[in-house]
This record gives C-alpha cells, structure tokens and sequence, in this order.
C-alpha cells in the first residue's frame, strides 16, 4: 500500500488533490481512498488529507502517521516539525517552493521541489497549486501515471478549466527537481 499526506492551508484544494489523485488510481484499475483531517479549522489554518492506493482492497480507514510521501502546497508550513513526521526513512517529500533543495535546506533523503505555485499562475491564472503538485507526485513516485491524472481532471472539471490545470500538471511534471 503507498500512502499519501497533503498538508496546506484551509481554501488551497488539498482536499480536491487527494480525491483527484485517488480518481487517478481507479482509472489505472487500483484500489484508492482519499480523505480530509478536519477539526475547527477554517479558511486560512493549517489542515491534512490523506490519500492510500494499492492493488487491493484497502480495509483501513485512519489517519495516515507513517505516509511515503509527503505533499506540502503550502510552503509556510515545511519548517513545522509535524509536517515531516513519520515519514518513512525512503519516503518522498514533494515541496511546493520557489527556492532550491539547497535553500530549503531540509534534512530528507528523496526531496523533490517544484514552483507550482508559479506554475498555477502561468496556466491557470490563479495561485492554486494543488493540482499542478499532482504532477510532481507523478514524477517523484511514479504510483500513478501522468495521463491517468489529466483524466481524473477531464472528469472533474469543465472543458476549460480542465484544460488550464492538465497544462499545470504536465509543467509541473517536467519541472521536478
């Protein structure tokens, strides 16, 4: 089983994400789940998804502790001690920064960073990263395939809008340091 952490900001789409990715799984015939973590959070605060994939039934249903990967969209939270925590000692961390590896500075093994935020501005007009990291996962993991998530967008979005986040997604997939 890949298990699979977003954390952002309340308002960023880390939700949408993770269902987005599961739908991507399912296409390719796997098994997937894609939840949110929500306490009084609002608009704004600090807040988790989960999203597990596997080529059998999943039968769990709780918080992801230990993820193999990690997706930060929201890079004001990479410094905060429980972003990282409990991944796994090869585990991804996939970082949503326009700074470098080296000026991130973090002590993680497979560290992977991508402008999605520019990105999202570039394609799609607005600073909404979430969809555009999913091609960094794709990359990063190679769990799901890139086609498999640009037609999980097709589904979920209308022609235009659909059009604007696959652009986001496949730059963010060629981009991928």
């Amino acid at each position: 089983m890949y298990e699979i952490r977003f954390h952002g900001r309340g308002g960023q789409g880390i939700v949408t994400a993770s269902e987005l990715l599961a739908v991507a799984a399912g296409i390719e015939g796997k098994y997937s789940q894609a939840f949110p973590f929500f306490g009084a959070e609002r608009s704004g605060a600090p807040v988790k998804s989960f999203c597990r994939i596997d080529e059998k039934e999943i039968r769990i249903h709780g918080p992801i502790n230990n993820p193999d990967c990690v997706i930060v969209i929201d890079p004001s939270l990479i410094n905060q001690s429980y972003v990282i925590e409990g991944l796994k000692e090869n585990g991804i961390l996939i970082v949503n920064s326009p700074l470098s590896k080296k000026e991130l500075n973090l002590k993680v093994k497979n560290l992977y960073v991508v402008d999605a935020t520019g990105i999202a501005l570039k394609n799609i007009g607005l600073p909404i990263a979430n969809t555009a990291m999913l091609g960094a996962f794709a990359k990063a993991s190679g769990v799901v395939k890139l086609e498999s998530l640009k037609k999980a967008i097709e589904e979920r979005f209308s022609e235009k809008i659909a059009e604007k986040n696959k652009n986001a997604i496949e730059e963010c997939f060629n981009n991928l340091a």
